[in-house]
Parts: structure tokens; C-alpha cells; sequence
């Protein structure tokens, strides 16, 4: 076992650098770590660097404020003391209300030496999500993490994640009548408790429209927590949502409380459930029907309270005549159903959501003088938008940081040229090829990344990286 010693005051803590074999979905999203110590920064960097598109370290709380101005996390692994001979942690407090100020977003797991309860609990009110004492077991944090990177419980009276007020109802309202029809609808089921289901092709928005349902909805100063469905093992199934007891499996070192518990009060979102096996469909039609769960490790039932929300990118419909899906689940899910129309669709609302992403990245970038010119505009309102708004928010994000010049040109874009009878296929682009054959089979399958992946004979792991990689 390969190990790496790290000197402290008190004690010289040893972390593994042998691989740790869980459930941890593809990467995403950024981390920032803050140790004054570089030799834990280097381990963490090298253990964490496989769940995020990147990471970064400082060594020193002077330079967090530079840092901030300059780019956006959604995970921040703060330590808690920094100046020699200093336990209190009042240090990382005082950092931990500067994030929550600068990037209220963030979900903070806290890192100290010297546990603390109290000290734990005041973090806690202060905004952290998780808390862990030094020197830790490396599944620990992988698992802290990890959930913290998946689980979503800003609370709704702070800023949205990744999109303001603004930028966000454009991406929901928009101008084109299919999006005015649907904001109605909004409007109408937002206020009541009842059941919704979101269809739509991926990237078209549905986590938003379900946090715009929590926030016009009577639950709205209560967690919204977002599960994705889709990477749940099914071995982990009953711990991952229903939580579990200290003891209740080898790793479980002390008692955890799943999303509906997490939910209490507010809206528990589960995404993707069109991928969630038929085996395990009976488990979460018992707990919406009865409003209980129970702990693994536990024989006791707990009342739950939230408003339930669905989402997926899979013909529910189509899979319940196949008998993939249990047409009772799909009933109870779907008092109200609402379909979001892909990209393509919306032509009148690209022009508006392409300034957007501009402003969004040219001020993040610092090239806030960068333009765009209509005859760009004209090649993007050209392009199909397999990824839809996901793919366009990459490609403007990609344009912003390639662009050397004062305007963003074609180049800058690198969209591939499409053609209706031989689109691709003049390319002998090895990479153009594979974005085609993604983007035709995503087409083919109306978004639906299980059936794309069989047809291309790919993992859906190995298919969200690519699309990823050619910004789908």
C-alpha cells in the first residue's frame, strides 16, 4: 500500500493513496481545497481529482479572496485553523462566511484536527454542509464528498447555484410561445403540493423548472434536495435515500439521514427516474404511498413530509407498455405533467440566451469587452442543439475563453458544419466522427442516454464523458 506521511503538532497521520473502490458518478462540477498543510493538499487533490472537471488548491487564506473573483466551486474542503498554535477554529469560520458571502452556492466541508461538537454545530448555522476531524479514513471523505457534490440543499433564500434571478426565469420563461404555455403552468401547479413529473431531452432545463416549482410554492424557505437517480448503485440503494443507523454495514460509522428525511418541510427532487431499476421501483412507491421510511439498520418508521418532484429523459409512457416501468409508480408521480421543449424548438429565445451566457462568461473571464456579431448569432440559431442548453452555455463558456480578438467569431465557436442528407460524414475526424455519431444517436433516442449508449455500445458513464468532452 503506497501511503504518504503527514507531519502535525501533535501526531503524523498517514493517508492512503491506494484506490478506493464506491459508487461515484462521473465527474463534475469544480473544488476548491484551503490546507496550510501541502502535503494534505497534494494527497486530497489526488484522491478528489476523479469526481470533479477540476481542482484547485491554496495554501494560504490571503489568496482565497483573489481566488473567488476569479472562478466559481461548487465544493469547497476548507481547513479550520491556519496561524500557528491556534485550535479555535474561529479562523475557518470567519473564511466560511466570506464563501458564503462571495459564492453562497458552495457547499463547505470543514476539516480540523480537534473535533468539536459545539464548534460543528456553529458551522452548521453559518452555512457548512459537512463536517470531518483530521486524520480521515479516505471512504470518509470520498463519501462526504461525494454527497455533498450530489445532494443539493441550498436554501432557497440564498442566491440560485450557477444562474441568478434573472438568467434563470429567461432560461425558464424565455419569449417562444411553447415556453409562455409552459410557464403558465408553472404558475398554476407551483402553489399547490401536487405530484410533478418533467419530461424533457437532456439540458433543457429541468432541475430548474423543478427549483423554480420549490421556489413559487408555500415550501420555499425549506431544503430543496436533488437526488440523481441514475447514480444510485442498486446494492446502495435502501442507504442512499432511506439513510441509515451507525453500524448498519461495515463502513457506517455513524448515523446518517437520507434525502426524504433531508426533505422535511421542503421538495425532494429525484431526477432520472426513468433509470431506476424495476426491482427497486416497488421500494420508492411504498415510501410515497405510506410517507415513511426506514433506516437501514433500523425497524423504526419515521414520518416524512416534502413535496414531490420527477424528472427524466425517458419515455415513461413507452417503458410502462414495456413493463419497464410499474404503472402504478407512474401515476403517483405524475399528478402533473410537464414537458420541456429541447433548443431546437425555441429559436425565439437563443439570441437572448446567448447574450446571457456572454455577459455570464465575459465578466467571469475577465474579457468583458468581448462582443458577438449577428452573423454569429445566425450560425448558432442554424445549429440543432442536440445537448440543448446545456451544450449552448459550453460552447459560449469555450468562445469566451478561445477568443484572442475583441469579437467571437465562427472559429471561436467550433460548431461542426451540418449538412441534412450527409451531416458529418465528409470528416475523417476521428473525434468529429464520434461527436457525430453521439449527437445523431441522442437525436434518434430523443435524449434518452440509456438507448443512445446501447445503439453506440457504450457505458453511460463513458457516454457522459464524452458528451462532456464534446459539449453535449
Amino acid at each position: 500500500m503506497k501511503r504518504l506521511a503527514v507531519a502535525h503538532p501533535n501526531n503524523v497521520y498517514f493517508y492512503s493513496l491506494i484506490p478506493i473502490q464506491m459508487n461515484i458518478s462521473s465527474p463534475s462540477g469544480h473544488l476548491l481545497i484551503l490546507d496550510d498543510d501541502e502535503h494534505i493538499l497534494l494527497t486530497t487533490r489526488i484522491l478528489l481529482k476523479r469526481l470533479f472537471l477540476s481542482v484547485d488548491i491554496l495554501a494560504s487564506p490571503k489568496e482565497l479572496a483573489a481566488k473567488l473573483s476569479t472562478a466559481s466551486y461548487d465544493v469547497v474542503l476548507l481547513d479550520m485553523n491556519f496561524l500557528p498554535g491556534n485550535t479555535t477554529g474561529e479562523e475557518g469560520l470567519a473564511l466560511l462566511r466570506q464563501i458564503k458571502i462571495t459564492q453562497p452556492e458552495a457547499r463547505i466541508i470543514l476539516m480540523t484536527a480537534y473535533g468539536d461538537i459545539s464548534l460543528a454545530v456553529k458551522a452548521m448555522k453559518i452555512g457548512a454542509t459537512d463536517f470531518i476531524v483530521k486524520p480521515w479514513a479516505n471512504h470518509d471523505l470520498l463519501s462526504s464528498v461525494e454527497a455533498a457534490r450530489r445532494v443539493d440543499t441550498t436554501p432557497n433564500n440564498q442566491p440560485e447555484s450557477r444562474l441568478n434571478m434573472k438568467s434563470r426565469t429567461m432560461l425558464i420563461k424565455g419569449n417562444s410561445p411553447t415556453m409562455e404555455d409552459l410557464w403558465r403552468v408553472i404558475e398554476k401547479v407551483a402553489p399547490t403540493d401536487a405530484n410533478v413529473l418533467i419530461m424533457g431531452e437532456n439540458g433543457t432545463g429541468k432541475e430548474l423548472v423543478a427549483r423554480e416549482i420549490h421556489n413559487l410554492s408555500g415550501r420555499s424557505e425549506a431544503p430543496f434536495v436533488h437526488v440523481d437517480l441514475g447514480a444510485v448503485a442498486a446494492a446502495l440503494f435502501e442507504a442512499e435515500l432511506f439513510g441509515h443507523e451507525k453500524g448498519a454495514f461495515t463502513d457506517a460509522r455513524e448515523l446518517r439521514q437520507g434525502p426524504f428525511e433531508q426533505a422535511a418541510g421542503g421538495t425532494l427532487f429525484l431526477d432520472e427516474i426513468g433509470n431506476l431499476p424495476l426491482a427497486l421501483q416497488s421500494k420508492l412507491l411504498t415510501v410515497l404511498q405510506s410517507r415513511k421510511v426506514t433506516r437501514l439498520g433500523s425497524n423504526r418508521q419515521l414520518e416524512v413530509n416534502f413535496r414531490l418532484i420527477c424528472a427524466t429523459n425517458s419515455p415513461l409512457g413507452d417503458l410502462v407498455k414495456g413493463r419497464q416501468f410499474r404503472d402504478d409508480l407512474y401515476f403517483r408521480i405524475n399528478t402533473v405533467e410537464l414537458t420541456i421543449p429541447p433548443l431546437r424548438e425555441r429559436g425565439d429565445d437563443i439570441p437572448a440566451l446567448v447574450r446571457q451566457f456572454l455577459d455570464r462568461y465575459t465578466t467571469q473571464y475577465n474579457k468583458t469587452s468581448l462582443r458577438i456579431g449577428n452573423e454569429v448569432i445566425r450560425s448558432i440559431m442554424a445549429y440543432e442543439w442536440p445537448g440543448n442548453i446545456r451544450e449552448l452555455q459550453h460552447v459560449i463558456e469555450r468562445a469566451v475563453i478561445m477568443c484572442d480578438g475583441e469579437r467571437i467569431t465562427n472559429a471561436d465557436l467550433r460548431l461542426p458544419v451540418q449538412n441534412n442528407s450527409t451531416t458529418g460524414t465528409n470528416s475523417l475526424n476521428l473525434e468529429m466522427l464520434e461527436r457525430e455519431a453521439i449527437r445523431k444517436a441522442l437525436l434518434t433516442h430523443g435524449g434518452n442516454l440509456t438507448q443512445a449508449a446501447l445503439e453506440l455500445g457504450l457505458g453511460r458513464t463513458t457516454l457522459y464523458r464524452k458528451m462532456e468532452k464534446y459539449g453535449l
